[in-house]
């Protein structure tokens, strides 16, 4: 069931329910009203009634006859005639001497009495009003009976009465309208409610269009094109293009990603397959028969030996940048800068002993993975002689709240357009087949500067030379 549908039902159900509370309340209410006039209306008849008997000459007080003895009369014989056929005709009006015994009615007819039972007469006698339902006719009748009192006795009794049928047959009616009109204006109702939840799920519905787009095709810039109220079907589309905002850049980011594996495998792939290939040609040349000369035999060991130590040299390359891109986590520890400092900066001098590295330290102490530091910083000073044949300078200052460690050559700079690189693994300028490497150096260095929450860059100019400039958190 669409939600469009269960909707319009909910509408309609709770509509539904208003309008049979509303009905049946009206229903009761009227009832109720209807039937308190109808009392009330007995009431007035009973009362005009009775005072016209207290006022006839025929009353125990004038010696009148036993009634057991006198036929009924008509109403004509009573004073005030012309008050009495004002009457409506809808209303049953009896009158009864003390024993429940017929005295007279509006036709003086000696049938159609109305019901008093033994219990009732009691109680009138006993000078108390009465109500009873009963039956007159083959109708249902409510009967209201009135003891008159005259010097403090009961002389006669006034029975006013009127059927039930017309008040049945007003309830009946309202009850049917009110029936027939819930019906159509749930019907009504059911109507306007699915049109007007087809236009307020419309938005939900180009939403849910725009998503089975975007799935078949994989355009992530498709957007939910929204233009009504920011109310809640508002918020959800504007919350919907912020996550394809999102999921286009994190498909941007997983693509780039997927394209750099793809290359880093290749690069691998390459970068082993030279040393692989040396060894195996090495090793097919010591199974010569007859074997080769044992010079040249010593030479191809030699061979081998270096090009297993360059294998093992990009294999712990490659495991370093594993696992800083598996997040591995650094030492979070405060050291001093200048002994580190010092510390490289006396190996460097052991790769190239005609080289000037000075050291610029000061007072300075950091938090972070100290052997994480040193490794950058070999790294560094490493390229800065493979690069460059002047002066290295590597040192330290404080700019504002960063700590800037920084590794400096004299040699003949980078291009700006090989800057843009200077980071990719396995990129290497032109100077590539001279200089040995895997072009893994820096890139390692950046993913330690950046697993130690730093910034790292590489600032350089033709002919002026290069600085390979980390920040850091400065140290209070």
């Amino acid at each position: 069931m669409s939600i469009r549908l269960r909707f319009t039902l909910l509408y309609n159900a709770i509509l539904a329910l208003t309008l049979l509370i509303f009905g049946v309340a009206l229903y009761s209410v009227q009832s109720h009203t209807t039937f308190d006039a109808l009392k009330q209306d007995l009431i007035r008849t009973n009362t005009a009634v009775s005072d016209l008997v207290l006022r006839s000459p025929d009353n125990p007080g004038s010696a009148m006859k036993p009634a057991e003895q006198v036929p009924p009369k008509p109403f004509e014989h009573l004073p005030e005639d012309q008050n009495l056929r004002k009457l409506p005709e809808r209303e049953i009006v009896r009158i009864l001497d003390v024993n429940g015994v017929l005295v007279a009615n509006p036709f003086g007819r000696t049938v159609g009495d109305l019901p008093l039972s033994a219990a009732s007469l009691s109680t009138l006698q006993a000078q108390k009003d009465l109500w009873e339902p009963g039956s007159y006719n083959d109708q249902r009748v409510l009967v209201f009976s009135h003891p008159v009192v005259a010097d403090g006795k009961v002389i006669y009794i006034v029975q006013v009465a009127r059927s039930l049928d017309e008040q049945e047959r007003g309830l009946n009616i309202l009850a049917t309208t009110l029936l027939v009109a819930s019906l159509l204006m749930v019907l009504v109702a059911f109507g306007v409610g699915w049109l007007f939840s087809g236009l307020m799920l419309n938005p939900i519905t180009r939403i849910t269009q725009t998503a089975r787009t975007i799935g078949e095709e994989r355009d992530f810039t498709r957007r939910v094109e929204y233009s009504g109220p920011q109310d809640e079907v508002g918020q959800l589309a504007t919350t919907f293009n912020s996550m394809l905002a999102r999921l286009e850049d994190a498909y941007r980011q997983l693509s780039h990603s997927l394209e750099m594996q793809r290359d880093f495998v290749a690069d691998v792939s390459h970068e082993l397959r030279t040393p692989l290939t040396t060894l195996r040609g090495n090793v097919g040349l010591l199974r010569r028969t007859p074997p080769l000369p044992a010079e040249d035999r010593a030479d191809i060991l030699s061979d081998m030996t270096e090009e297993s130590d360059r294998m093992i040299r990009l294999v712990n390359d490659l495991l370093v940048l594993a696992r800083a891109d598996a997040g591995r986590s650094l030492a979070r520890e405060p050291f001093a800068l200048g002994p580190v400092l010092e510390e490289c900066a006396r190996q460097a001098r052991q790769l190239d002993a005609n080289r000037q590295i000075e050291v610029q330290a000061g007072e300075f102490a950091l938090i972070g993975d100290r052997d994480a530091l040193k490794q950058v910083l070999l790294i560094a000073l490493d390229n800065a002689l493979k690069h460059s044949s002047g002066a290295v300078l590597v040192g330290a200052l404080r700019r504002g709240g960063l700590l800037e460690v920084f590794v400096k050559d004299e040699g003949e700079g980078i291009a700006a357009e090989k800057l843009a690189h200077i980071f990719d693994r396995f990129y290497r300028g032109e100077d590539a087949a001279t200089i040995p490497g895997f072009g893994l150096g820096l890139p390692i260095a950046k993913s330690l500067v950046v697993a130690m929450g730093g910034e790292i860059e590489m600032l350089s100019e033709p002919g002026r030379g290069s600085t390979l400039r980390m920040n850091f958190p400065a140290l209070d």
